[in-house]
């Protein structure tokens, strides 16, 4: 294996990256309030008001900071936020046409402004200041400035005071993970009514849904929740009733806020917003337009430094390296000559670079007309990019990996299908689908070395991983391994003889199980590596193995070894007759031909120590290399691990490389 390193910082790049279509979509307004009159939501940072009919926002902040959550006074006249003015971030007030904010608050910790008590004399606030856990306290501070005041309660996250001001409907807990859609687990938020008298608190009926964004107005309080169908609405709970109904029949997207105002209740649905009328209880959107300098949007040069460099590959030779880097695909040598950006794709994402094995072209993803597509470009970067559309399903697609002939190209989509494609032709072929719920895009495709397999990976019912291989003749997929144990990573030998994998039979290997519930934590992961015979024909590589004398007739085998010689003609210098064979048949791959009958009988384990092994690679003929990571760690992310080298041959393994990171695979 040649050993090649890149210094970056001799190839740092100038993009000019172009401005985004965001403004003008009009979809990604945040937190809206409203009053009589206007909106009031947080977009790109900074605050903005439209009339209620809507039309032209104007802004109200420009700080380089981020204001959100806008929140009216009773009578309409001003504004809470919160805001990062000063580096921190705390509450702020001001007028609701605008000016100079004042800050209401300075603990070093997050102060969140959350509600007005309904005199319009103080700001309910969310704070972690004097929580030992993860949640936050609420607190109450002058509009006009002071010190802080607790309510007595001793969680709490989201609320709105009732109109007399004595109770309160609040959340009492938070979700580390708001974007979890149905999630049922021991986070789910309710809402609280708490009396401010005594601080008992009697709750909103639910069935472990998830309540929150409460809005007391009247006798009613309404809030958002995803009882229903799972998709987030708007409900009303009747207090004198005790009674709950749904305003809105929502079967799309969610609502992600809200905020109540005179007549009716201003919400956020995928960056669009709407106003429910109380008197029609019907919804409208609000038409908005946007336009300011927008400095962070418009057309600049950003330095390209090391750390911008993904998904690396290297050229067939590796004289070159392609990366991807900051949306657009570019290649630097490993030794002389410049980078080269062969996209020059402002404003596009182009992803997921992978290079050729004729070393002729470089493939990837790119979303110019919306949609991901698989474009292909000479490795010069000259010439035209051709481009293959893929599924008509929005999706986004994963690690295209090309056949050792340079014909076809595999890869994985975000619903969990692998797909192979002709490049020349753009016929596209679904080679199979991962349908167990909670599996992930772990497929790991590796083409035969005469591209007429792809050995994958996939989830069973029991979330042990299988091992498949797919057929580019028959079209047809065979499981190769048993489903006994979590069996993954494939990688087929040069020679076509053999396909080597790791398995494990500890609880913690299987996906969903180690990986996912408290059944895995703190236990010892360990997987064994393994070696598949293709052919039914071919003797075992790991036949036990014996050393005896030699025969005394053995010495005139020697006598033998120039037989085969050929005079080529040239300055009187002989080659093999075998040496000429083997230059014309390395031309060709070896051809791989996969006899399943009682193929489980010829997996035979490799004479390495079990360790947690993340990934399998072969090399040369006869070579693997196998990724290892410590059996425990306690961070989310795997530490550096372990490459080792495995010789079939003489059956020897030895550590190659030390401090492989997990994204390196």
């Amino acid at each position: 294996m040649k050993s090649v390193s890149f210094s970056f910082a001799s190839f740092a790049l100038l993009l000019s990256i172009s401005p985004t279509a965001f403004a003008e979509s009009g979809l990604l307004f945040r937190t809206p309030a409203m009053n009589g009159t206007h909106i009031v939501f947080s977009y790109a940072g900074d605050l903005w008001s439209v009339p209620r009919s809507g039309g032209h926002a104007e802004r109200l902040t420009s700080s380089p900071g981020t204001e959100i959550r806008p929140i009216f006074s009773p009578d309409g006249s001003m504004i809470a936020f919160t805001g990062e003015y000063d580096g921190n971030v705390d509450v702020y007030a001001m007028s609701a046409i605008g000016g100079e904010p004042k800050r209401l608050t300075y603990h070093p910790g997050p102060d969140v402004a959350v509600a007005w008590t309904p005199d319009g004399k103080k700001i309910l606030f969310a704070s972690p200041r004097e929580n030992e856990n993860d949640g936050d306290r609420f607190f109450t501070v002058p509009v006009e400035g002071g010190f802080p005041t607790r309510v007595p309660l001793p969680m709490a996250e989201e609320g709105s005071f009732s109109p007399d001001g004595l109770k309160l409907a609040y959340v009492p807990l938070f979700h580390w993970q708001a974007a979890w859609k149905r999630y049922r687990g021991g986070q789910t938020k309710p809402i609280w009514i708490a009396n401010l008298a005594d601080s008992k608190v009697q709750p909103i009926p639910r069935d472990n849904s998830n309540d929150f964004n409460p809005m007391w107005v009247g006798d009613s309080i309404y809030f958002l929740s995803d009882r229903d169908h799972g998709m987030v609405s708007l409900y009303e709970y009747q207090a004198k009733s005790d009674k709950i109904r749904q305003l809105i029949e929502n079967h799309g997207l969610d609502l992600k806020s809200a905020s109540s105002g005179p007549g009716g209740i201003v919400y956020e649905q995928f960056g669009g917003i709407y106003i429910y009328d109380f008197a029609s209880g019907k919804s409208n959107p609000v038409n908005i337009s946007i336009s300011g300098d927008f400095p962070e949007a418009r057309p600049h040069f950003r330095k390209i430094e090391a750390k911008d460099f993904l998904n690396p590959g290297l050229s067939p030779t590796g004289a070159r390296a392609v990366f991807e880097a900051r949306g657009e695909i570019v290649t630097v040598p490993a030794d002389k000559g410049d980078f080269r950006n062969i996209t020059r794709s402002p404003g596009v994402a182009d992803r997921t670079p992978a290079w050729s094995p004729d070393g002729k072209r470089i493939a990837w993803f790119c979303e110019d007309s919306g949609e991901y597509s698989l474009c292909l470009r000479d490795q010069n970067g000259i010439g035209e990019i051709k481009k293959i559309s893929l599924t008509n399903q929005h999706t986004f697609f994963y690690s295209p990996k090309w056949s050792p002939d340079s014909k076809k190209i595999a890869f994985g989509d975000k619903w969990l299908n692998l797909w192979s494609v002709d490049v020349e032709t753009g016929a596209k072929v679904k080679v199979d689908t991962n349908t167990v719920d909670g599996a992930q895009n772990d497929m790991n495709p590796v083409w035969s070395p005469d591209s007429k397999w792809i050995a994958y990976t996939k989830v069973l019912p029991t979330y042990y991983h299988v091992i498949l291989a797919y057929s580019v003749d028959s079209g047809k997929s065979t499981q190769l391994t048993d489903g006994m144990s979590d069996a993954q990573w494939p990688a087929f030998d040069k020679s076509g003889k053999y396909l080597y994998f790791i398995a494990s039979t500890d609880l913690g290997m299987a996906a969903g199980l180690g990986g996912g519930n408290m059944s895995g934590i703190g236990r010892p992961v360990t997987s064994s590596a393994y070696v598949m015979v293709l052919r039914k024909d071919l003797p075992s590589p790991l036949a036990p193995e014996s050393d005896d004398e030699n025969k005394p007739d053995d010495k005139s085998k020697s006598e033998d070894k120039d037989k085969n010689k050929v005079d080529d003609g040239k300055d009187g210098k002989t080659n093999s007759k075998a040496d000429s064979e083997k230059s014309v048949k390395d031309k060709e791959p070896p051809k791989v031909t996969i006899d399943f009958d009682r193929l489980n009988q010829r997996i035979l384990a490799l004479p390495v120590p079990a360790h947690n092994y993340a990934g399998v690679w072969a090399g040369k003929e006869g070579f693997v290399f196998l990724l290892e990571f410590p059996e425990v760690w306690t961070k989310n992310d795997p530490p550096p691990g372990t490459l080792h080298k495995f010789d079939l041959t003489k059956r020897k393994v030895d550590k190659f490389l030390d401090g492989v990171l997990a994204f390196d695979i």
